[in-house]
């Protein structure tokens, strides 16, 4: 843990403390008592930050976090939310947690070995991502569930960015980026109808940020790890 700490530079510290610091604070200023919120909000920041840095440890608060959202879905009938996170994008995570358990880079189980994936594997991908996108519409519609059509896309960004970090690909943050940006404008037209649910919208732009930040760092260790690779060689 110790090694780990000193291993967060000083710019990710100031995301996540940023971040959490104004979770927080918008939480206290428009009095919301919905402690839920809260810490499901906070356990996210933290989890992106991990997952950031291609650490085991995001992708276990990931998984503790879907659970968290899939509840605060349910309360406002996001339903397509709610059996996103709980069907999809915490079997995932854990498929993502064993997978990158299996592959450390040169043993340090802090920092997952970075993949590329085939010109076959993007494409069975993409097939599955519209069969699961067009399946999820008529899902969703069935169920009543509120905004349907903004749904489908969060479920084809959810699918996209959960597949992508599973397989140790940069692009996860790509999805996950469009995903955000997708959830800033479905909990802002929630928050319209019930301030109550302003804090996620405040959680996904913290996220969007992390997510961004997630796709530098990974692209700057995917090229150490190739060159270092080569140089093995």
């Amino acid at each position: 843990m110790k090694k780990f700490l000193k291993s967060i530079t000083f710019v990710e510290w100031l995301i996540w403390s940023i971040g959490v610091t104004s979770i927080v604070v918008c939480f206290f200023v428009f009095q919301n008592t919905q402690y839920l919120y809260l810490a499901g909000s906070l356990i996210g920041a933290t989890a992106l930050i991990f997952v950031s840095k291609g650490n085991l440890i995001g992708q276990l608060l990931t998984i503790v976090f879907s659970v968290f959202y899939g509840m605060i879905s349910y309360s406002f009938h996001y339903y397509g939310e709610m059996i996103t996170y709980l069907g999809m994008s915490a079997p995932i995570a854990l498929w993502a947690f064993l997978s990158w358990l299996r592959n450390p880079y040169k043993g340090n189980k802090s920092e997952v070995k970075i993949n590329s994936l085939s010109k076959k594997e993007w494409g069975v991908f993409l097939t599955a991502a519209i069969v699961i996108t067009v399946l999820f519409f008529f899902i969703l519609r069935a169920l009543h569930t509120t905004n349907p059509i903004i749904g489908t896309v969060s479920v084809l960004t959810s699918f996209v960015a959960a597949y992508l970090t599973a397989r140790r690909s940069r692009f996860y943050a790509i999805g996950y980026g469009a995903n955000d940006i997708v959830l800033i404008i479905l909990w802002s037209m929630a928050s319209y109808e019930n301030i109550t649910y302003l804090p996620m919208v405040i959680c996904f732009v913290v996220f969007f940020v992390t997510d961004t930040y997630g796709f530098i760092h990974w692209s700057r260790m995917h090229k150490r790890q190739k060159s270092e690779q080569e140089t093995d060689v």
